[in-house]
């Protein structure tokens, strides 16, 4: 029936999309040119109908480590559905959350006890906040600057991107910011003891902000000095994506909360969890009465547990973590020269397979640069991430408001030839976004498009 209507209604995707759901959306994806028909997808490789093959770089926003179409997530998922299992019963359970759960916490420091599931990052988020308030009897929750957590209005309480919050105040009361990788500014609010917990990225995703040596360390020492939850979002760093399987493996971190979703699900089926420690547990579900204090109807179900457990099986046979090390690295060296070479580059940074390119005014002195930034901050991102689309068949992202990135977060099955051919493609694209005329030329489209 669902091959029917696919084939009956082929070629309506965007005008159906913006009749009947978000016709602003697709006009921006027709202004930069986004606006192609897909056919399948396979790996880190996406097909159009005209049968043209695209790198994807970035990963559903991080969502397919272990690649598109996975075969062996799908097949554990129709092996599930041919069981008919008795899942999602409420007052009762199936056995495959037990073992999902019990997976997520022989991955983790044995600090982390038990597991609450969700069904996305943000809802994660919340219930890291919810749980964490109630545990400690406390009402304050700090989050750093520039961070993002999630889009629902607790997430967005903590974040620090002012293009997502304005707009929708007054958010939640007791939520403040401080600078990231800052120790001193963390630690005056610390001391005030009035704080539920931090909320950290380990490494930032708007801007793949890396934390200074020692900075992540030293916020998690505070917090147990000062008795604060120390919760780290693992949401889009999780599951190998920095060349570890969590993120904060790479400074020896034990956190009180961990949120996870995205790649969990192995790109199929939505799946998050919180990760948290026995104090948290026993300050929120500490009787009979308080048994269901908080859950989420859809989250346990079996179809999401199985995609967790077959995901988690394909991670670890295909040694994806230690491949996301491997090409990340190799990835910063084959980037690191385009600092030298091109004035507009100022930085390559990453962490595994999370990666980003800033940008930034020549020291010269750059009249086009100016042009694009009365536009609109950070625009020059597009100058490049455009023509890797439209003229490499690669899909990238511009990354923040406030400053010109271009980010990626692919499939962790990519390959050495990938990496070549993207910096090939992407030393080709600023070569040529550098030209006065083709700078003007994208900030008059965008002046038209507003």
């Amino acid at each position: 029936m669902i091959r029917e209507q696919l084939e009956a209604r082929a070629g309506e995707d965007y005008d159906l999309f913006a009749e009947t759901i978000n016709p602003l959306r697709v006009k921006v994806w027709r202004t930069i040119g986004f606006d192609r028909t897909w056919a399948r997808a396979e790996g880190q490789y996406l097909y159009d109908t005209d049968g043209e093959r695209y790198l994807d770089l970035l990963g559903g926003f991080g969502m397919f480590n272990v690649g598109r179409n996975n075969p062996r997530v799908r097949a554990a998922l129709a092996e599930t559905l041919e069981l008919d299992v008795a899942g999602a019963v409420q007052m009762g359970t199936s056995l495959l959350p037990g073992l999902l759960a019990e997976r997520l916490l022989a991955l983790t420091p044995t600090r982390l006890e038990k597991v609450l599931f969700t069904s996305s990052g943000t809802e994660s988020v919340e219930a890291a906040l919810k749980l964490g308030r109630a545990a400690t009897g406390r009402q304050r929750v700090l989050s750093a600057e520039h961070s993002f957590h999630g889009l629902t209005l607790g997430s967005l309480s903590t974040s620090g991107d002012a293009h997502f919050t304005d707009r929708f105040g007054p958010l939640l009361p007791g939520f403040d910011r401080v600078p990231f990788g800052d120790l001193d500014a963390l630690e005056r609010e610390l001391e005030r003891e009035d704080v539920a917990l931090l909320l950290v990225e380990p490494v930032q995703g708007k801007g793949v902000n890396l934390p200074p040596p020692g900075y992540l360390e030293g916020a998690q020492g505070l917090c147990r000095r000062y008795g604060t939850l120390f919760a780290v979002d693992e949401v889009q760093t999780g599951f190998g994506r920095t060349g570890r399987m969590f993120a904060f493996e790479h400074w020896n971190l034990e956190p009180d909360l961990v949120t996870v979703a995205k790649s969990l699900s192995g790109g199929y089926v939505p799946v998050g969890a919180l990760l948290m420690s026995q104090r948290v547990f026993d300050g929120v579900f500490d009787s009979l009465e308080n048994a269901f204090s908080h859950g989420s109807t859809f989250a346990p179900n079996d179809l999401a547990m199985a995609a967790g457990l077959a995901t988690l099986d394909e991670l670890e046979r295909e040694r994806l973590a230690e491949r996301s090390a491997r090409l990340g690295d190799l990835l910063l060296e084959r980037t690191a020269p385009l600092v030298a070479e091109h004035a507009v580059v100022r930085e390559a940074r990453g962490l595994g397979l999370m990666w980003a390119l800033e940008f930034a005014e020549p020291e010269s002195g750059s009249l086009a640069w100016r042009v694009m930034e009365r536009v609109q901050t950070g625009l020059f991102a597009q100058l490049v991430v455009g023509p890797l689309f439209t003229r490499h068949r690669m899909l990238s992202q511009v990354a923040g408001h406030d400053m010109a990135v271009l980010k990626i977060l692919p499939p962790l099955v990519l390959t050495e030839e990938d990496v070549d051919d993207f910096v090939e493609a992407l030393d080709d694209v600023i070569r040529k976004a550098t030209r006065p005329r083709r700078v003007a030329g994208l900030a008059l489209r965008a002046v038209r498009a507003r």
